[in-house]
């Protein structure tokens, strides 16, 4: 009995494996995102310390560069909240 329920649901155990493997790379994707406007967040810092640009300038992008990394980290705080909702049984 245990072998034809094995045969039934392999079908859905690979494409429930394949929908895993896909929101681990989007999950690393978005991770990978947050630490690059981690580094362009510093570099903005250093250019208005330099001169390079105005504090209008600064305010602009940091505003533009904080939404965009709340925007990452509330879509990486939703995967986690469903990854914990799958593992239950």
């Amino acid at each position: 009995m245990f072998l034809v329920d094995d045969i039934l649901l392999s079908p859905i155990r690979s494409v429930l494996w394949v929908f895993r493997e896909i929101q681990k790379v989007a999950q690393e994707e978005l991770e990978g995102e947050g630490r690059t406007i981690t580094e362009q967040l510093r570099m903005l810092y250093m250019q208005l310390e330099t001169g390079r640009i105005t504090e209008e300038e600064f305010v602009a992008e940091e505003k533009r560069l904080l939404d965009r990394l709340d925007v990452i980290e509330s879509r990486l705080q939703d995967g986690e909240d469903a990854d914990e909702d799958g593992d239950e049984p």
